[in-house]
């Protein structure tokens, strides 16, 4: 205990402030399976590291947008990341920063692919996409529709395997809706329309545009070609998760203190790019074991290089969980869990979470879905609470209840000593954790 100020009758208090790792196994939520005896992957396997991580802290349920709304990996993120009130850029900005794209602040921008198709009854319907060896069509396609992109002043950066970040000049509103159909065997082909009457233009802009490209990839030399060589046409575009680069407070300005990344694709890239957040890019790699080890070393060096909250994400889980595979998911887990050894002696400095994004069922015909997903807290300050196996239905009961993705971020820097006292302002925005820096009075 240090000595009390003069004048003082309370004494200082301690710096022992903690930095923050939240491990998100990506898609981890699930539901009760048959073939697993009605229990989740996260039920059944046989996880003891995680086991004795939970008897070591306090746990929850992790529903990011409440019963019912199922989310994407990138909204749910969004508000992980303490933005919720912030709108969000759209998923085209994030994976054109992500493919480091320098993108223009305030121009409309779509996430474009070739596509397969089959018209039935007047409608037009999403059979498949550009394989990995279609690279030489593709550019081949993307040669035929310059004209077209030319007179619609749209700019084109191209991503591989069939797919292009679309950039609609002279539009600066993107709030419009998909064409591409995600659910094709639910949906057609599907027109653009505005989401709000800012974004009128645009829509019907790329409704134009869009057609016009269709008739090009029709008639060309390229999918002729592909036909006769007994391959289907990519003779339509879809568009999809189309927004625009605005400026946005970063994760600093936002949250309080520095933030960092540990990525495994594209998209995490551009949400880490731009939040400001620093990042370090880890490709995955087969061995779910060695990556996720290699992982936790990245996110222990941002930590010594000053980053105060660390995002270590894993994107097998999803991937399993999409298979389909009633054990697919069941398998990553138990692969995933002697790695998670190394949280054990990091959770002696540091608050680590284990959570999901969403659920991606491994059974039924969904993608994401609203069922629950286990949360486990650990660190110095957490008090165990009585759950003793990981997992939904042992985490029912656990002492956080059921947590929300924007409650989260406050919820671990409190633990990490770090509460943001509400009724102090430091700084004009209400952040989730007590800043680190802020702005000092000069001294004249």
């Amino acid at each position: 205990m240090k000595p009390i100020g003069y004048g003082e009758d309370q004494p200082t208090l301690d710096d022992d402030r903690m930095p923050v790792v939240l491990v998100i196994l990506d898609g981890l939520g699930d539901r009760g399976i048959p073939e697993l005896g009605g229990r989740t992957p996260a039920e059944a396997a046989h996880t003891p590291v995680l086991d004795r991580l939970t008897r070591r802290g306090a746990s929850g349920w992790h529903l990011p947008f409440g019963w019912g709304r199922a989310p994407s990996s990138e909204v749910a993120h969004w508000a992980l990341f303490g933005f919720s009130g912030m709108p969000f850029p759209g998923r085209a900005v994030l994976e054109g920063l992500g493919a480091g794209i320098d993108l223009p602040f305030g121009v409309a921008t779509t996430f474009a692919a070739f596509r397969t198709s089959h018209e039935v009854a007047g409608r037009l319907h999403i059979t498949g996409r550009a394989a990995p060896d279609d690279g030489a069509d593709v550019d081949a396609l993307l040669a035929e529709l310059a004209p077209v992109f030319e007179r619609h002043s749209v700019q084109v950066h191209a991503l591989g395997r069939g797919e292009a970040l679309l950039l609609f000049t002279g539009h600066v509103h993107g709030d419009v809706t998909d064409s591409d159909p995600f659910f094709e065997r639910l949906h057609p082909w599907l027109r653009v329309l505005a989401v709000d009457p800012s974004s009128d233009a645009l829509a019907a802009a790329m409704n134009a545009f869009l057609h016009e490209a269709r008739g090009t990839l029709c008639l060309g030399a390229t999918n002729r070609s592909r036909v006769a060589a007994g391959k289907p046409a990519l003779d339509v575009l879809t568009t999809k998760w189309t927004g625009t680069r605005a400026a946005i407070p970063g994760f600093v300005e936002q949250n309080g203190v520095a933030g960092a990344a540990v990525t495994s694709t594209r998209l995490y890239r551009g949400l880490a790019g731009v939040l400001g957040m620093a990042q370090r890019h880890v490709a995955p790699q087969a061995d779910h074991a060695a990556d996720f080890v290699a992982r936790v070393a990245v996110a222990r060096a941002l930590i010594d290089d000053g980053a105060r909250f660390v995002h270590v994400h894993v994107k097998s889980t999803d991937e399993a969980g999409h298979t389909q595979e009633p054990t697919a998911k069941l398998g990553v887990l138990e692969a995933l869990d002697p790695a998670l050894a190394v949280l054990e002696s990091l959770a002696d400095r540091a608050i680590v979470a284990i959570t999901g994004d969403h659920a991606s069922p491994s059974v039924d015909g969904v993608l994401h879905t609203a069922d629950p997903t286990p949360l486990l807290i650990v660190g110095p300050t957490v008090r165990a609470d009585a759950v003793v196996a990981f997992g939904e239905r042992p985490m029912q009961t656990g002492w956080f209840g059921v947590v929300h993705a924007d409650e989260l971020m406050p919820l671990l820097f409190s633990h990490a000593n770090r509460p943001a006292f509400i009724g102090h302002r430091v700084t004009p925005r209400q952040t989730s954790a007590l800043p680190d820096e802020p702005e000092a009075m000069p001294l004249a």
